[in-house]
């Protein structure tokens, strides 16, 4: 696409946001309730955000760079970076969350039928059916490879049975794209990649309450659950091939946390109102001054690495470990954002309940940060993917 044309796409992508993005929707996110993740209940949602979601699966721009047979806005990569700027520019919130779009999606993509796509990918898109994962096992954390949650072969169907942990928003989830173990003979081999709805007999969850207060992660149990032989994605005990592509894409969600939200600066902004400014209008302490102004160059230069990377990725240039770099670096940084926070904001950083501090929204979510590191595949992990894949060290 010519500059010309490309021009013409952001100027009438500008004036179609202007129109149609409510002015609820240009407000920041105040918390995880706060955002949209669709799913079969759609009562939970405000008019605002309804309109949106609606109005953005409409154009295929809950998914701009998906086919448009599977729901998506058929855009080229140069749009979807001009889409996302204008979204910016007018702090637009994403109008669907969904762990649908940023891990089930590409693997379907690359790794599904056609029925599994048409069938699947529309409904992701249009923010019909949410989404959980089910990787991570008591016994099978950082080890993946070890699950043991078995899928019996019953000729037309598995028989599904054992236990998934940390099962993010399980028990609001419609459905879950789960690792099962189809050969016991062999680790890697002998796991399958398949998907069935959280309503199917014998699946039930029980919520994991954190230090935050809050329960995002749940567990999640199977008893004899029967998953039709076409919830197979790719092939039976080729699910690891899936599993780690959809890896790279779950790091790269989580590593979106160290990118500043849209719509103001809570950093900045609560260390005004705590220390106040001094007669130069700068803030007043002047060791937290220095601290947030050295995370706010990390953070610009994190941006920008980001946006370079989504480029080299959408024209298949990425390296394979890149997305473990920025999800290490996200989130450590975001870790640092919450810790900035807590600092800037003194003992009353620390107040729990009242309405006033919005029900102890910092601290909880300081709190929620330091799991940052451990989910999506610890920071340990991710430095040893980055040791070996990209600095070439040797193995200890």
């Amino acid at each position: 696409m010519t500059d010309t044309n490309l021009e013409t796409f952001r100027t009438e992508t500008r004036a179609w946001l202007a129109e149609n993005c409510p002015p609820e929707m240009r407000e920041p996110v105040r918390s995880d309730k706060d955002a949209v993740w669709g799913g079969r209940d759609q009562s939970m949602l405000t008019p605002a955000q309804k309109t949106w979601m609606d109005k953005m699966a409409a154009k295929g721009w809950t998914v701009p760079d998906w086919p448009k047979a599977y729901g998506g806005g058929g855009l080229s990569p140069a749009e979807t970076k001009i889409l996302r700027e204008e979204m910016a520019a007018i702090r637009a919130r994403n109008p669907l969350n969904s762990f649908g779009i940023s891990m089930l999606g590409p693997a379907l993509l690359k790794y599904g039928t056609e029925e599994q796509k048409l069938n699947h990918l529309t409904k992701i898109a249009r923010g019909e059916i949410r989404w959980c994962q089910g990787y991570s096992e008591p016994n099978a954390g950082s080890d993946l490879a070890a699950l043991a949650t078995s899928a019996e072969d019953k000729g037309d169907h598995y028989l599904v049975n054992g236990q998934k942990v940390w099962t993010s928003y399980a028990d609001k989830a419609d459905w879950i794209f789960c690792l099962v173990r189809t050969d016991k003979t062999t680790k890697q081999g002998g796991i399958s990649f398949v998907l069935f709805d959280m309503a199917s007999e014998g699946v039930s969850t029980k919520p994991i309450l954190l230090i935050s207060g809050y329960s995002p992660f749940c567990e999640t149990f199977m008893d004899n659950v029967k998953v039709p032989k076409e919830n197979l994605v790719h092939e039976e005990n080729k699910g690891w091939d899936v599993a780690k592509y959809l890896l790279g894409h779950e790091r790269e969600m989580i590593s979106g946390m160290g990118l500043a939200s849209s719509g103001g600066n809570p950093l900045i902004d609560g260390a005004i109102a705590t220390v106040g400014l001094d007669h130069d209008g700068r803030l007043a302490d002047p060791l937290l001054r220095a601290s947030i102004a050295l995370f706010e160059v990390r953070s610009k230069a994190f941006g920008m690495m980001s946006e370079r990377f989504i480029d080299e990725l959408k024209a298949g240039r990425a390296h394979p470990a890149q997305p473990s770099m920025m999800k290490y670096y996200g989130t450590e940084l975001n870790k640092s954002r919450y810790e900035l926070m807590m600092a800037a904001g003194g003992s009353d950083a620390l107040e729990w309940e009242s309405e006033a501090s919005s029900g102890g929204g910092t601290p909880r979510a300081w709190l929620r940060t330091k799991a940052n590191s451990i989910e999506g595949g610890t920071s340990e992990v991710q430095l040893n993917i980055i040791a070996k894949r990209i600095l070439e060290l040797p193995s200890a």
